[in-house]
């Protein structure tokens, strides 16, 4: 399975290491840890939690949603060991929680409201990469949140690299761009430099080159070391000798327990929100376990926790940017965390040769990608139940954070689901099939089919045996919700690989609204 999509995975790894590792570094500032705890984080979302989780596509890190609790956190614990105490016992709870099959409250979010997510991850991106794209490096390469220090926000930010741009900067990032979307050109598919060689990877190597070549013929273009990655050395002249370990000593304490229970809910609700959106960017709509994603996330955050790193989570922006890249499998998200332990280890001042610039490209154009124009029509086509929770999320992430955009976005939807007749079920019946071989399954669809339905449909559709024979009727249906229209059409995808024969009756097709 994993042999012939090296290929491809392996430079998909690559990218996102690239993309993940000043975000590492940007979250970790942002939260008030030490710059390394990211890089730890980072390492082990890609070795550990890359490997258990049951997702081919979702790559795990520290994520920009905790940093608030995390800064806070450090605070009340008094110090960054007794926080890793915390950490520990969340990736505890975390794993709790996943034997007790809490995952499925992932299916309870409508899909209004991942793709409003998706989207509004987009706009974020786009906003908040603008001033690294022009050398205006005043917030940290993770920051995700409306409000800046100083009583800034994102627009004022943006106003004010605008007006304050640094011009080789602005040289390095249209260039970038520009070869992003050139690499983007499926007419020039065919060859081989543009088939094999990821667009983002000649990104970074095009712009560092830029930068040296700036630094020899132009040193007013050049960019200073704060427009340049920044990894603290850990051997040699300068380097930053790092020593973090749990205080024991903390888990005896009962704010340890209230801020680990904290961190286990925030992050399980955070993986398990990035996991269904993943999900949904797969092209081959394959369907990641959400119990199992608790469990390895738990695993993730005990070992994290005992290395001195951050919280881990399934994050979004660097699983996106691993769909981008073309990976197919998990391998992708382990290469990633080999590449950083390595690189970070063994060539560290090479990596901070890297212009922000550059990868604040590769940032705006995976935003491109997550909140195209065409997202937009496609739900506005959908009518206004669909739309405006759509739309709501992603204005309320843009204007707040994820997690209260999430939710404000979760409410809208409700709000329009309750409008509907709640009156629904589906009966199933199982019969042996003519042929002696496979079972049938008859899934018979009532009268109002609506979302809070969806999460069983979605259940059975999964623990279908293989080389089974489904029926799903919707002759008694007058109304089946777009959810639920969306898992039938996904499951559809998907059975010819697990040698399923489905036939649908009186299903109505549904538009699949892509995010890439």
């Amino acid at each position: 399975m994993f042999g012939p999509n090296l290929k491809y995975d392996i430079p998909a790894g690559l990218v996102v290491f690239l993309v993940a590792l000043p975000l590492c570094l940007g979250i970790a500032l942002a939260s008030g840890a030490p710059l390394f705890s990211g890089v730890i984080a980072g390492v082990v979302g890609g070795l550990i939690v890359g490997p258990l989780s049951g997702s081919q596509l979702s790559v795990s890190g520290p994520a920009a949603g905790l940093t608030v609790i995390v800064l806070s956190a450090i605070a009340s614990l008094g110090s960054f060991e007794a926080f890793l105490s915390a950490v520990i016992l969340a990736g505890a709870i975390q794993i709790a929680l996943g034997y007790a099959r809490a995952g499925l409250i992932g299916y309870y979010f409508p899909s209004t409201v991942i793709k409003g997510m998706l989207a509004g991850i987009g706009v974020i991106l786009i906003l908040k990469q603008i001033p690294h794209a022009l050398g205006f490096d005043e917030s940290s390469m993770g920051s995700v949140a409306f409000g800046e220090k100083n009583n800034t926000n994102t627009f004022t930010e943006l106003w004010q690299a605008l007006t304050n741009a640094n011009i080789g900067a602005l040289v390095i990032a249209l260039t970038s761009i520009f070869l992003l979307i050139l690499w983007n050109n499926q007419r020039l598919k065919r060859f081989w430099l543009f088939k094999f060689v990821p667009g983002p990877l000649l990104v970074v190597l095009v712009s560092t080159l830029l930068n040296e070549l700036f630094v020899v013929f132009a040193p007013a273009l050049a960019l200073s070391n704060n427009h340049l990655v920044n990894i603290p050395l850990l051997f040699g002249e300068g380097a930053n000798h790092v020593q973090l370990s749990p205080d024991w000593s903390a888990f005896s304490k009962q704010t340890t327990w209230m801020v680990a229970g904290t961190m286990a809910i925030v992050a399980s609700l955070e993986s398990l929100l990035s996991l269904e959106a993943s999900d949904k960017l797969d092209p081959y709509k394959r369907t990641s376990p959400p119990n199992r994603e608790l469990k390895a996330q738990g695993v993730g955050n005990i070992i994290s926790g005992l290395l001195g790193g951050l919280p881990v989570t399934a994050v979004i922006v660097r699983s996106s940017a691993n769909v981008t890249a073309g990976a197919r499998t998990r391998i992708s998200a382990i290469s990633h965390g080999l590449f950083m332990a390595g690189f970070v280890l063994l060539t560290p001042q090479l990596l901070n040769h890297i212009p922000l610039a550059g990868l604040a490209s590769i940032l705006l154009y995976i935003g491109y990608k997550l909140s195209t124009v065409g997202l937009y029509k496609g739900m506005y086509r959908l009518g206004w139940p669909q739309f405006l929770p759509f739309l709501t999320t992603v204005l309320a992430i843009v204007f707040t954070d994820l997690l209260t955009g999430i939710a404000i976005g979760l409410i809208v939807a409700v709000f329009f689901i309750l409008r509907n007749n709640y009156n629904n079920a589906f009966v199933l019946t199982k019969e042996q099939a003519s042929d002696g071989n496979k079972g049938l399954f008859k899934l018979s669809l009532s009268q109002e089919v609506s979302y809070l339905n969806k999460g069983a449909i979605a259940k059975f559709l999964q623990e279908v045996p293989l080389r089974s024979h489904v029926i799903i009727d919707g002759t008694a249906a007058t109304y089946i919700d777009h959810d639920v229209l969306e898992v039938i059409q996904d499951f559809k995808i998907n059975a010819p690989s697990r040698d399923i024969e489905l036939t649908l009756v009186n299903i109505p097709a549904v538009e699949l609204i892509q995010n890439h």
